[in-house]
């Protein structure tokens, strides 16, 4: 969404986000768009001799995501962008990402993931988050729990930043559900920005883009944003692998959660925002996820779950899903097709009733790997 604002205020934009759903090119966008094939061997070939040397002067070799990051950062520099928006991968005060001085920084909502490297307390976590906090930079604090908000709020303070947090100096003032997305009013530092369409489904996405929107304030300084600016980069935003409705009849929908916390917001997005008579979900996570947090945040809105598995390393097998999905949902609501081709063809033959009036909605989701593999496949089945 920030990429988006700032492109329509008629900057260049360089984005670099991880991980990919279906193209490695997705993680660094020119001007919203996957960079070139061409550009990024361009800018590999920049950098490659650099790379090998640091895998044998150095005892640890060079991460993957580290040699992402150094290829996005070329890339920017080559092209060249006006303004760069970095994603942070894992974290924040050792990111690799957090080699930048950037002029504003943006926490979202802080909840329980990679604890066995960030900490076991919302505390610790935000501690570490908190690391991307700059002096004298700008800090656009989303809604978050007390726990955690402290801990940022502390650390603002201590390195001298501005902050802007949601409830207290910006917000979403009104929001309604309107043909593929919403409609909604935001509160900024600077004005009121109404009349907003934004085409992602969810409160959580109101709430996203009211932090965007501040974080451009914040980058131009002290004046409003074009309203007509404003609008238009709202209106090209897309989240593939967010909420992201795919197919119509039946209706297929793509999510990456994979944490509790994701799953909430897909589920009360769900309950909130689609009129379905039955939902059946399509379910792969990782096996160092809580799979059973993931679970119990979707059964209350979930008929029926179909197990499966990616074919990523890192994917817990379909009989030990099973196991966890049939203790929350129980056994005759669960059906585990451990390849994920055949359980989506499964979950597409259920959800087609020629001669029922019932609305059936095909949930996928669990791990970004397990959408962007069915991403992949479905494209391929409904074209033919």
């Amino acid at each position: 969404m920030i990429d988006s604002l700032l492109f329509a205020h008629g900057l260049r934009t360089g984005r670099f986000t991880s991980p990919h759903l279906e193209t490695y090119r997705e993680r660094i966008a020119i001007n919203g768009e996957p960079i070139d094939p061409k550009d990024l061997i361009f800018a590999y070939n920049d950098i490659a001799a650099y790379l090998d040397l640091m895998d044998t002067k150095f005892e640890h070799p060079i991460s993957f995501f580290e040699a992402v990051t150094a290829l996005a950062f070329v890339a920017f520099a080559e092209h060249p962008v006006d303004v760069g928006v970095i994603e942070v991968g894992m974290g924040g005060e050792w990111d690799a990402t957090n080699v930048i001085d950037a002029d504003v920084s943006v926490i979202m909502p802080i909840g329980f993931d990679h604890m066995e490297y960030l900490g076991n307390t919302l505390h610790e976590i935000a501690a570490t988050k908190a690391g991307i906090i700059k002096e004298g930079g700008f800090i656009v604090l989303a809604q978050q729990e007390p726990e955690a908000a402290k801990e940022l709020i502390r650390k603002a303070a201590e390195v001298g930043a501005d902050i802007a947090r949601e409830g207290i100096e910006y917000s979403v003032t009104s929001r309604a559900v309107a043909v593929g997305g919403q409609l909604i009013t935001i509160q900024g530092m600077h004005d009121t920005y109404d009349e907003i369409f934004l085409p992602l489904h969810g409160k959580h996405q109101a709430s996203n883009a009211a932090s965007a929107l501040v974080a451009v304030e914040a980058f131009f300084g002290d004046q409003p944003l074009d309203i007509e600016a404003v609008r238009a980069g709202f209106a090209a935003v897309t989240s593939p692998g967010r909420c992201e409705v795919i197919h119509r009849d039946p209706t297929v929908i793509l999510d990456a959660a994979h944490n509790p916390h994701g799953a909430k917001a897909l589920s009360e997005t769900l309950k909130s925002e689609f009129n379905f008579d039955e939902i059946v979900a399509v379910v792969g996570v990782f096996a160092d996820k809580d799979a059973t947090g993931i679970l119990q945040e979707l059964e209350p809105i979930v008929d029926h779950v179909i197990v499966t598995q990616s074919t990523s390393s890192r994917a817990m097998s379909s009989t030990e899903l099973e196991k966890i999905a049939s203790s929350i949902f129980g056994s005759d609501r669960v059906f585990e097709i451990s390849d994920l081709h055949t359980a989506l063809d499964r979950a597409v033959t259920d959800a087609v009733r020629p001669l029922s009036d019932d609305s059936v909605g095909i949930i996928v989701t669990g791990s970004v790997v397990t959408v962007g593999e069915s991403k992949t496949y479905l494209r391929k089945k409904f074209a033919k």
